[in-house]
């Protein structure tokens, strides 16, 4: 017996590189689509800045338009899928979708980091789909595991590297020994990196990528100014060099984990350059690939890995969460993503890690002397050291066992103020050594 099909409809706002490679995907896979969903998927409408402008797309130049509100309010679309990005107009559409009790797919991290529980809220009260695998790492699923396989798992951490651009330009300092400013350049070049990469290279990105992971994961309301956030602008060759002679490697990583602060539950949820070991799986995420590394108290650890960026991944997670949606609305439906408490978020501050740092000080003796005193007063204790250099050369380096954030910048301040020490340079997070 054939399977009856059913046509789909569908409102898509932007069609810049994921929305075109959106477009096409559609065409390519109708066939393979009907014959596994029985669903008709077709471009309704497109909303666009320019309608005059040319497109190298399979879809009717008479379904452009420069209204998107004519796109969400139109009788003939059944799902709207969002991939315009930015807040503003993104947000005002989208809740309008929903009050109509048309399912949505987004990619908007930034909407959903700074918005989502408002948004989750009125999917919720108008039972349809908001689905948005796209807005972490692209191609990668980690969103429906996060909100389907795993939600009874007691996670107790995830960790990731979630920002191909800023990988990339860690790959090639590290292999290739470029500058910090060459490895951009490249990146750059290749379309990995924006003209204004910013949002990338501060970590901007990979932190409202933690915000919707973090709300996922632990089932609170994790919003981006939650997210404590360094970039990977001030990392060095000589930096990569140390951490590789100590069995290690650097990555911006996005953090979000459990903590007790005075018995009471919190999440910590950052985004920072790292040491990791190179026996550690996320060592070996090269140039723009992301992986995602989930540890839970019953399954032990899990690691998703694949192209976290670019038009086809995103448009192939963007498809998955437009079928879905589609299949869900055939059968009125709709997938809940549960309810998002409050929940404590633990300051910098209060984190205990193990640090790497440098210190330039003068060759003299004693000097070593005064550095361990400081780091003893400020409750720090001393892993591992070694000295680089001599005379106006001369460096210590030091990996330290776990200590609180607070007490070890106390501990960098006051290592500031020793005549003996010329200046504290890189600092560093270490993660899995104790």
């Amino acid at each position: 017996m054939s399977m009856e099909l059913v046509n789909v409809n569908v409102g898509l706002l932007g069609c810049g590189t994921v929305g075109a490679s959106l477009c096409k995907l559609i065409d390519e896979q109708s066939e393979a689509i009907a014959e596994r969903t029985g669903l008709t998927l077709g471009v309704a409408l497109v909303a666009v800045r320019d309608v005059s402008q040319s497109r190298d797309v399979p879809i009717d130049p008479s379904l452009f338009t420069d209204d998107p509100n004519s796109v969400i309010e139109s009788p003939d679309v059944d799902v709207v899928v969002e991939v315009m990005g930015g807040i503003n107009p993104s947000k005002e559409l989208i809740l309008k979708a929903l009050e109509l009790g048309k399912p949505v797919v987004t990619a908007n991290k930034e909407l959903l980091a700074t918005h989502g529980d408002e948004l989750y809220s009125l999917a919720k009260q108008s039972e349809v789909d908001l689905l948005f695998e796209a807005a972490v790492a692209a191609a990668i699923p980690i969103i429906r595991p996060l909100r389907e396989s795993l939600v009874g798992e007691p996670i107790t951490r995830v960790m990731g590297i979630v920002n191909g651009t800023t990988n990339f330009i860690l790959t090639k300092m590290a292999e290739d020994s470029m500058p910090y400013a060459d490895a951009l350049d490249e990146a750059q070049r290749l379309g990995y990196a924006e003209s204004d990469p910013t949002a990338d290279v501060e970590g901007h990105d990979a932190a409202a990528k933690a915000a919707i992971i973090a709300s996922l994961a632990f089932g609170g309301q994790v919003t981006l100014g939650d997210v404590h956030v360094e970039g990977i602008t001030k990392i060095t060759p000589e930096d990569i060099d140390f951490a590789h002679r100590l069995n290690h490697c650097i990555k911006l990583l996005a953090i979000t984990e459990k903590q007790k602060i005075d018995g009471e539950d919190a999440l910590c949820v950052r985004v920072h350059p790292s040491m990791v070991p190179l026996t550690h799986p996320l060592a070996t995420v090269r140039e723009s690939f992301n992986a995602i590394f989930v540890e839970g108290d019953a399954m032990g650890e899990l690691m998703f890995y694949g192209r976290g960026a670019g038009g086809a991944p995103t448009a192939s997670a963007v498809l998955g969460d437009l079928i879905d949606a589609s299949c869900n609305l055939k059968r009125s439906n709709s997938a809940s993503i549960g309810e998002f408490k409050p929940m404590k978020i633990s300051p910098i501050s209060d984190l205990e890690s193990q640090y790497f740092l440098e210190v330039e000080v003068d060759d003299q003796p004693g000097v070593l002397a005064q550095v361990a005193t400081v780091f003893g007063e400020h409750h720090v204790s001393i892993r591992s050291m070694e000295q680089e250099g001599l005379d106006s050369e001369a460096r210590l380096i030091f990996i330290t066992h776990k200590a609180f954030e607070s007490d070890f910048q106390a501990a960098i301040k006051a290592l500031n103020e020793l005549e003996a020490v010329r200046s504290v340079g890189t600092v560093l997070r270490v993660i899995g050594i104790d």
